[in-house]
């Protein structure tokens, strides 16, 4: 089997943790919500959660960027 993409439904606590978690194995993620300011919280954590693994040593800087590179956010049209 070859993944090429995962989507993640729901942004909260649990969905931004899975696809971080699935940023940093190497793949493409979309993370889709109804609610865009649960994306936009979602996005802002991923961020955070990274920068603090680089400040921490444990991520390159390089490692980081590319996963917010994978990173696509789905918003609710309208």
């Amino acid at each position: 089997m070859n993944i090429q993409n995962i989507a993640v439904l729901g942004a909260g606590m649990m969905g931004n943790g899975i696809a971080q978690v699935v940023l940093q194995s190497g793949f493409p993620v979309w993370l889709r919500d109804i609610n865009n300011d649960l994306l936009a919280a979602a996005e802002s954590r991923i961020q955070s959660n990274l920068a603090r693994a680089v400040a921490k040593g444990k991520l390159q800087e390089t490692e980081a960027q590319a996963c917010l590179e994978r990173l696509t956010l789905l918003h609710r049209p309208g």
